[in-house]
Order: structure tokens, then C-alpha cells, then sequence
């Protein structure tokens, strides 16, 4: 009998989860938009917010699910996932007090200190922003200064590279935030390592980089995330095969600590010339990094999900040795004042055409997009990704920068992401920090 599967959320992560689902499930979804893509695939949609615990538990019972995966990091601080295994259903995804690890920053670097998880960085704590601007002014080194509640990624400010010392101060009193993190700056190359997680098991999957900040060149604000990419194998060009399993040593010293996670465990990483350390972890998949790591894995997503449910081990998943590339077109003016409700086009015969021309594929992920009865508009986040996948980075850079003639008109490209000249510059980088 085929397992009926909820997945929660309606952005390019989402769609990225329901494909990899959908050849093996019976899919349903729930989201506060309408991505054409999930509507693609899936058995039926329902529209709600994905915070709404009362709505999202009547649409489970509804569909009878026979397990849930929740995708928004707001849902999981709602606990959503708490109401659903409250309700019977198994959730893939961690309670509201585990996904701390992510909502909470203030908590996650304690808790990284009281249990010596490697590479944790030093830090201080604030509950009045007053005092934390005070000592961001006063601080001698320059410094990494977030909020510790959720910003969709576009919370921290970085002296001496995004900003000065009075201008994070300024930030910092002049947000609606009153409890800080202050930490050291890490200087390196960024990068990310999810894994499946349950009793106590970590199954890790490949690297990859992804690039927060919004033009060319790492110039800009931060935002949710331009683009990404992850090589032929576990590890990054600019990373040694045992730096990868030094940042996987502390995704399993973290799970040995939080016994009862499940879900994915995304550690976001610093890989600096002593090694890799941890700048947050999030609690579920990464967007876009979801879209580079499930289109390459061979196990099928429902084996890792059901295993948990059924309290049998872990899989341990295989992926192809191909590279992937991902590029996000984006709303004009995101992420700062971002154009939304504005009605876009998006030509998917060009995503085809750029798989038929390269060597390699073209895959197609909507992500913050509404569809409505008189066209397809944007919101305020991004809009759609596409993603190369070859045997090489450059192959794979190629077929998604040809694939992105889809954007239409409104959108915009960071279009450097994947390129022969910024993954080149990441390893000279890593390179001259070692010497």
C-alpha cells in the first residue's frame, strides 16, 4: 500500500522535498502560497499558514497521513511537529523545544559550550541590546553580531567585512531584537553539511557552499541564499576529505548530546585554517541546499523517512558522483525592499532546452511564487531556482546559467554563483590561510 506523505511549507526546499517524494508517496502539501511546482506533483494542496498547528493537524487527519515532514524553520518553532506526533502522525522534523538548536541562538552557543561540541567559537550573551551595542562598540577585534531569534538568514551583521563597529552598533539598537549573540569573526571559506538524523544516527550527505550575499562578487547585503553548489563527491574544491568528516565528527557530537532529534541537522560551517567551525546549525533542510543534495541522492527520501518511523536504522544514502549548481532568480529590489505582487513569467522550455544542450541536467524548482487564476506573481522572497547537474562544476555552472533564460522580466541573478573564476578564488583563499 503506498504511504500518504504531508509535507509542510511551499518555497524551492519544499519543492525539492515533494519531487524527491513523489515517485514512491501519495503527496500533499500544505503552504501559505500556491507553488506550480508542488501543485505539479502532488495529490492535493490545501492553503494555510504554516504555523497554523489547528490547520495543518485537520488537514493531516484529513488526507490520513501516514507521516509528515515539515520544511519551514517558523513551523518547527510553532511545533508543528509536536501537534502532528500528538495527533498520531509521525513527523519528520523536530519537536519546538530540539529545533532550539536553530530559533534560539543564544541557547544553541550555550548549549554548544556546555557540551564541547568542536568548533565552537567564543561568544557572548545579551538580553538588552543596549548593552550589546555597548560592547560591540567597545570590543577590540571585529566581531559577528546576531540576533538570536529567527531572520530568514538576513539577521547578522559582520564588522570589519559588512560594516564598522558603530554602524553594528547603530544595527543593533535601532532592531526590534533585545537579546544578542556576539561572537568572534570567522575568517574562511563557508560551508554546509546536512544529515538525516534519528535515534541517535546521523547520516550525512555532500557539502555545499552556499552564497548569502545578494550581487556579484560577495558584494551586498545577506539574503536567504543567491545560489549554490556541491562538487562530484562528499567533499568542496577548496575543502580536504578529512576537513568534510571534521565538521561530520561534529553533527554526531551534537546529535550524541540532543539523543531525541529527528529530522535533518543542516550545520553551516567555517572552514578556517584550523579547521572547520560551526557559524548556527538550522534545523531542517537548507534552500537552497536542499535542491543541490536531493536531486543527486539515489536512496529514495521515503526509505530514510519510514525507517525512522518504523524504528528500524537509518539507511545510509547514496548519491551520485555528480555536481550540481543551483541559481535563484530573485524579486528586483530583494531582499531589501523586494517587489512583490508583482506578475512574472517564468518560460520552463528553456530548463529544457539547457538540459538537451548540455551534458548533464536541468531541473526547475518554484519556490516563493503565488499562482493565481490571472498569472504567476512574486512575493517578498525569492522566486525560482534552476539547478545544473554534470559530472563537474563547470558543466553543471553552464547548464544552469543557460536554463536561467527563464526568468523573465522583474527578476534578477546573482550570476557568478558555480563559476570557474569564484570556485577557483574560494580554493586560492583556503590555500593562502593555510600558508
Amino acid at each position: 500500500m503506498s504511504e500518504t506523505v504531508l509535507v509542510i511549507g511551499g518555497g524551492g526546499r519544499e519543492h525539492a522535498i515533494v519531487r524527491a517524494l513523489a515517485p514512491d508517496a501519495e503527496v500533499y502539501a500544505l503552504a501559505s502560497n500556491r507553488n506550480p511546482g508542488i501543485t505539479a506533483l502532488a495529490t492535493g494542496i490545501e492553503t494555510a499558514e504554516e504555523t497554523d498547528t489547528d490547520a495543518v493537524v485537520a488537514y493531516a487527519r484529513e488526507v490520513g497521513a501516514d507521516a509528515a515532514v515539515v520544511g519551514p524553520e517558523s513551523a518547527l518553532a510553532a511545533g508543528v511537529a509536536d501537534t502532528l506526533a500528538d495527533a498520531g502522525v509521525f513527523t519528520f522534523g523536530p519537536t519546538a523545544e530540539a529545533a532550539r538548536i536553530e530559533t534560539d541562538k543564544a541557547y544553541q552557543r550555550e548549549f554548544m559550550a556546555e557540551n564541547d561540541i568542536p568548533g565552537t567559537p567564543e561568544f557572548e550573551t545579551f538580553d538588552d541590546a543596549d548593552a550589546a551595542a555597548d560592547y560591540v562598540e567597545s570590543v577590540g577585534e571585529d566581531v559577528a553580531v546576531k540576533p538570536t531569534g529567527l531572520t530568514g538568514g538576513k539577521g547578522v551583521r559582520v564588522t570589519g567585512e559588512q560594516v564598522s563597529h558603530v554602524e553594528a552598533a547603530d544595527y543593533v539598537r535601532g532592531s526590534d531584537h533585545d537579546e544578542w549573540v556576539i561572537e568572534e569573526r570567522l575568517v574562511g571559506e563557508e560551508f554546509t553539511v546536512q544529515a538525516f538524523v534519528h535515534d541517535g544516527e546521523v547520516r550525512p550527505t555532500p557539502a555545499v557552499q552556499d552564497h548569502k550575499r545578494a550581487y556579484e562578487g560577495d558584494e551586498g547585503p545577506n539574503t536567504g541564499g543567491m545560489g549554490s553548489y556541491s562538487d562530484a563527491g562528499p567533499a568542496l574544491p577548496f575543502m580536504t576529505q578529512a576537513e568534510y568528516h571534521d565538521a561530520v565528527d561534529v553533527l554526531e557530537a551534537t546529535v550524541d548530546a540532543l539523543p531525541e532529534y529527528t529530522g535533518v541537522l543542516y550545520g553551516q560551517f567555517m572552514l578556517t585554517a584550523a579547521g572547520p567551525k560551526v557559524v548556527e546549525f538550522n534545523a531542517r533542510f537548507g534552500d537552497p541546499e536542499a535542491m543541490n543534495t536531493l536531486p543527486v541522492m539515489e536512496t529514495p527520501l521515503l526509505d530514510v523517512i519510514t525507517a525512522a518511523r518504523d524504528g528500524d536504522r537509518l539507511p545510509e544514502p547514496r548519491f551520485e558522483n555528480r555536481a550540481t549548481v543551483c541559481k535563484y532568480a530573485v524579486p528586483a529590489g530583494y531582499p531589501t525592499d523586494p517587489d512583490s505582487g508583482a506578475e512574472i513569467e517564468v518560460d520552463e522550455s528553456t530548463v529544457e532546452a539547457a538540459a538537451e544542450a548540455g551534458d548533464g541536467d536541468a531541473l526547475l524548482f518554484y519556490a516563493s511564487v503565488d499562482a493565481r487564476e490571472d498569472g504567476l506573481f512574486t512575493t517578498t522572497s525569492r522566486s525560482f531556482a534552476v539547478v545544473g547537474v554534470a559530472d563537474d562544476i563547470p558543466t553543471a555552472e553552464a547548464i544552469a546559467a543557460d536554463a536561467l533564460d527563464a526568468a523573465g522580466d522583474g527578476l534578477r541573478v546573482r550570476e557568478d554563483v558555480g563559476t570557474e573564476e569564484l570556485v577557483q578564488s574560494r580554493v586560492e583563499h583556503m590555500a593562502s590561510l593555510r600558508d
